[in-house]
C-alpha cells in the first residue's frame, strides 16, 4: 500500500521511515551512499535513521571524532543535506554510532528528545558491545530507535538476550510517561544483532542460498527460535528474511568468507520493531475490573506498515552488508502548530540591518540561551548558520509577545535562499522555522567582485 493510499483516511497521515543498520568494520565509507538511502524513491522519506556498528573507535580516531563529526556522518550530511534533510540528532558510544534526520518541515514537531547508551562488552568498560538510542515525540507520538551490537559466535545465543535484556534494563530517560524504552508507543530495535544460523553444514548454507532458498533456513536462524520461548521477543515483529544472509563476506565482493576460518553465513544484520500492546483487563482483589489502556491509546493509535525489508549486496567495504527497512507510519497528528512563529520583514541584503520578529505560540521551557540562526537552504545541521542572533536577552519572551530582533552587518555578501529558525537549548533542537527568503546580493558585493561563478577567491 503506497503512503498516499494509507494518508489518505480521513484525519490519518503516512510518513514513511527509513532505517540503515550495518556493521562497517572500521572501514572508511564508499563514495556513493544515495543508493543505500534509496534517494529516488517516490514518494520522499520523510525520516531517516541510520545505525552503524564497529565504526572506526580507535582510541586517538575516538577523541577526534568527539571533536569534529566522523567521516560516516559528514558524508550522510553531505548526502542528505541537499536534498532537504537536517541532522537532528545523534548518539555515539565508541564504535556504535545512530543519527537521525528529518525533512525540515517535521523538526518544529519533533520535542522532547533523548538519547542514551549502554555497555556491555569487555565487563562495559570499553563499550565495544552493547547498545544506543535515541526517543523523542514525532507529532506528539512517542517513538524509540534502538542501535545494538550484541555478543558475537554461535554458542552465545543466550547471552545474546542476556545483553538485550540488560540493556533495556538499564535505559532510562528523564520522561514521566516514557521512562524506559518499552514505554513508547513504537520501538524500532535494530544492529548487528549478532544471532547465526545453527545445526546446517556449511554446503547445505551456501545451496540454499545460491539457489534462493532462504526459507530452508529460517527454522534454524537463532532470533527466531528464540522468539519461540522468549516472551519478551514474541512482542517483536520482523518481517520475512528474503534476502541473502549479510556476514560474512570477503571485502569488495559478493562472495562469503573464502578465508581459512571459512565463517559460517548469517543474517546477523536486523531490524525489529514493536508496538507498546494495551493493557489486559485483569481483576483486581474487589473483583472490579480495571484497565490500564489509555483512551490516547484508542484514539490516536499508531500503525507500522513495513514496505520493504531488503540487505544491499553492492557495498563491499565491510565484510557485512547494510541491511534497509523501510516503513509507512500511519497515525493522525496530536500537533498541527509550532511553539513559534518567525516572520521576516522587508527585503535583506548586507547593506543594511536585517529585521525579524518571533512570537511564542505555546508555553514551554524556554531559555534566554535560546537563539535565532540565518540558514542557507541546503543546511546540514542546527550549527550550520551562517550567523545568529540571541532571542531577547533580559527575560524569557511571554506567550503571544511579538519580539523584534535586529541582526547587524553580518549577512552574506551574496544573493541566497534562506530560512530563519529558533533553536530551543532545553530542546536541543531547531523548534520553528520562517518562511523561505532571498537574501539580495549586496553593493558591496558587486564592487568586490564576488559574483557567484568566483566565490572568495575560488573557482567554483
Amino acid at each position: 500500500m503506497s503512503a498516499q493510499n494509507v494518508g489518505s483516511r480521513v484525519g490519518h497521515q503516512a510518513f514513511r521511515l527509513h532505517i540503515v543498520t550495518w556493521n562497517v568494520s572500521t572501514a572508511e565509507p564508499p563514495a556513493d551512499v544515495r543508493t543505500l538511502l534509496q534517494l529516488d524513491l517516490h514518494p520522499a522519506t520523510d525520516l531517516y535513521v541510520i545505525g552503524l556498528q564497529e565504526v572506526n573507535a580507535t582510541p586517538v580516531r575516538y577523541i577526534s571524532d568527539l571533536l569534529a563529526e566522523d567521516s560516516w556522518s559528514h558524508l550522510l550530511m553531505d548526502t542528505l543535506a541537499p536534498m532537504g534533510y537536517i541532522k537532528v540528532t545523534s548518539v555515539r558510544m565508541q564504535g556504535l554510532l545512530m543519527i537521525l534526520f528529518a525533512k525540515q518541515v517535521h523538526l518544529p514537531f519533533i520535542r522532547d528528545i533523548q538519547s542514551t547508551y549502554t555497555r556491555t562488552g569487555l565487563f562495559g568498560y570499553w563499550g565495544n558491545k552493547g547498545g544506543v538510542s535515541v526517543r523523542f515525540s514525532f507529532y506528539g507520538h512517542m517513538l524509540c530507535f534502538l542501535n545494538c551490537h550484541l555478543a558475537a559466535h554461535m554458542n552465545y545465543a543466550l547471552q545474546r538476550m542476556d545483553e538485550f535484556e540488560y540493556i533495556l534494563d538499564m535505559q532510562d530517560f528523564d520522561m514521566h510517561n516514557t521512562p524506559n524504552v518499552l514505554d513508547h508507543k513504537v520501538v524500532f530495535w535494530f544492529g548487528d544483532l549478532n544471532f547465526r544460523i545453527a545445526d546446517h553444514g556449511m554446503h547445505f548454507l551456501r545451496s540454499s542460498i545460491n539457489n534462493g532458498r532462504f526459507n530452508l533456513l529460517w527454522d534454524k536462524d537463532q532470533l527466531t527460535m528464540m522468539k519461540k520461548k522468549e516472551p519478551i521477543l514474541q512482542e517483536f515483529e520482523e518481517g520475512p528474511l528474503r534476502f541473502k544472509p549479510t556476514y560474512k563476506f570477503d571485502r569488495f565482493s559478493e562472495t562469503y568468507d573464502t578465508s581459512g576460518k571459512k565463517r559460517k553465513p548469517a543474517w546477523t544484520d536486523r531490524i525489529l520493531w514493536r508496538i507498546k500492546p494495551k493493557a489486559i483487563e485483569t481483576e483486581d482483589e474487589n473483583s472490579s475490573t480495571t484497565s490500564t489502556s489509555s483512551a490516547d491509546d484508542d484514539e490516536y493509535p499508531v500503525k507500522v506498515m513495513q514496505d520493504m525489508y531488503t540487505c544491499d549486496v553492492s557495498y563491499g567495504v565491510s565484510d557485512h552488508k547494510p541491511v534497509i527497512g523501510t516503513f509507512n507510519l500511519e497515525m493522525r497528528k496530536k500537533l498541527e502548530s509550532p511553539l513559534v512563529t518567525l516572520t521576516v520583514d522587508g527585503h535583506w541584503s548586507a547593506d543594511e540591518d536585517a529585521t525579524f520578529t518571533y512570537t511564542i505560540l505555546e508555553n514551554f521551557e524556554s531559555s534566554t540561551w535560546d537563539w535565532i540562526g540565518l540558514y542557507k537552504i541546503g543546511f546540514k545541521s542546527a550549527s550550520d548558520y551562517s550567523t545568529f542572533a540571541w532571542v531577547k536577552d533580559d527575560e524569557v519572551a511571554a506567550n503571544g509577545e511579538v519580539v523584534t530582533v535586529q541582526i547587524k552587518n553580518e549577512l552574506p555578501l551574496l544573493a541566497g535562499d534562506y530560512v530563519l529558525g529558533y533553536y530551543s537549548t532545553n530542546m536541543q533542537t531547531l523548534i520553528a522555522f520562517s518562511r523561505t527568503f532571498q537574501i539580495l546580493e549586496s553593493k558591496r558585493a558587486v564592487m568586490e567582485g564576488q559574483v557567484p561563478e568566483n566565490i572568495n577567491g575560488h573557482e567554483k
